[in-house]
């Protein structure tokens, strides 16, 4: 099986105007990320405030979303909870809609054994039947996949990549030498994307390519074509704006930069809050500071 896909992948954001899910700047959105290349479109993820949207509003978001891309990049939907049968039922509903594959967050509040993530995660693929993307964030779940783990998982015929947010790269180092060519490994940390590449990882999934798509694609391809010098410029850019963006919890920094792209109004749900004007003034300038210095 070929990897979903190789390069980049944006965890989208969902945008809100007047309180309501923006479907037009959603649209939008979507497009402008497809013109500036990236090759996947993650939909209801962490990013996308899913656990503040209806059952109702995350359907249509699919909807709305794979009639917009019309098979132009594939469609990720993240339909993974801490409870299994209602990740079994959205997956189903994703699947039925037309997504190419899940992502499956590990189980947080009732976190579980290393034992517990293999019956839940083969539990669903083996209902759904649709590639299946493992997503290991320990910041936010207080628990991870261990090697061994993701080793064990590899084995299913619909477990076939990782979205890896531990930020370890001696985990990702020790898993790309022991998992099969077919297995693919994302990172989903922003600021180790050019390491990340350079061990052999297949992509990123991706924050900040919401906002700076070209940028964030074409880094993936200058190491790619073995331009390393011009990866580490851009890099180095890149992580200038990746830390304006840490001020607070994502998605909040990034839904200011793409509201400054017309992507919806500068809105979050609680429990999450909006920058404080001196901090959107503080990250508006280093969004501008970038976008100046790759024209030059």
């Amino acid at each position: 099986m070929s990897h979903i896909f190789t390069g980049v992948g944006v965890a989208l954001t969902t945008p809100f105007t007047n309180e309501d899910v923006d479907y037009e700047a959603f649209e939008n959105h979507i497009e402008f990320l497809i013109e500036n290349g990236v090759k996947s479109i993650i939909i209801n993820g962490t990013t996308a405030e899913n656990p503040t949207l209806t059952s109702e509003e995350r359907n249509e978001l699919l909807e709305v979303g794979i009639k917009k891309i019309n098979g132009r990049v594939p469609v990720i939907a993240g339909t993974g909870t801490n409870n299994t049968q209602a990740s079994i039922e959205a997956s189903i509903k994703a699947k039925e809609l037309g997504v190419d594959a899940i992502m499956l967050i590990t189980p947080y509040y009732n976190k579980t054994s290393q034992r517990g993530l293999i019956a839940h995660f083969t539990t669903i693929a083996n209902e759904v039947e649709l590639p299946v993307v493992l997503y290991n964030v320990p910041s936010r779940t207080n628990m991870t996949i261990e090697i061994d783990t993701v080793l064990k998982l590899s084995e299913h015929p619909y477990i076939v990549a990782l979205k890896d947010a531990t930020g370890d790269l001696e985990y990702a180092k020790a898993l790309k030498e022991q998992l099969p060519s077919d297995f693919a490994l994302y990172s989903g940390n922003d600021d180790n994307m050019l390491d990340y590449y350079k061990l052999g990882g297949e992509g990123l999934i991706s924050v900040v390519a919401n906002a700076v798509p070209f940028e964030t694609q074409q880094l993936f391809d200058e190491v790619s074509n073995n331009q390393l010098e011009n990866a580490e410029k851009l890099n180095h850019n890149m992580l200038t704006l990746l830390d304006a963006l840490s001020v607070d919890v994502n998605p909040v920094p990034i839904k200011l930069l793409t509201s400054e792209l017309g992507f919806g109004h500068y809105e979050v749900r609680l429990p999450l809050v909006t920058l404080e004007e001196n901090e959107q003034k503080v990250l508006s300038e280093a969004f501008n500071t970038f976008k100046d210095g790759v024209k030059q």
